[in-house]
């Protein structure tokens, strides 16, 4: 069985920085894509960044330029870094794998979400 487990959210005020990470664990053969979702009240989730097992990202146009998606696949990590935050910005943030297992192949997985608030 695998998880997902976020960490990194809190409140921030406009300008600011924070970091998110989310671990992977369970019964892992290896690791494709990785990628950060967000979900804002009365709004659909959408896409923020995603990172491939070799390292190439690609991020929605509303991020570029202050955040930076990073893996580690020692730790079966992947890293959100945001700067310069917006109100806008402000979701849960949900953390997704696509990941291979010896049970089932290979499957998409999410994290529990953890919240982002940007606020004065």
């Amino acid at each position: 069985q695998v998880q997902l487990v976020e960490s990194g959210g809190g409140l921030v005020q406009p300008g600011g920085s924070l970091r998110l990470s989310c671990a992977a664990s369970g019964s892992i053969f290896s690791i494709d894509l990785l990628g950060w979702f967000r979900q804002a009240p009365g709004k659909q989730r959408e896409l923020v960044a995603t990172i491939t097992s070799g390292g190439r990202s690609n991020y929605a146009d509303s991020v570029k330029g202050r955040f930076t998606i990073s893996r580690d696949n020692a730790k079966n990590t992947v890293y959100l870094q945001m700067n310069v935050l917006k109100p806008e910005d402000t979701a849960v943030y949900y953390c997704n794998a696509v990941i291979l297992t010896m049970e089932l192949g290979m499957d998409g997985y999410w994290g529990q979400g953890t919240q982002v608030t940007v606020s004065s």
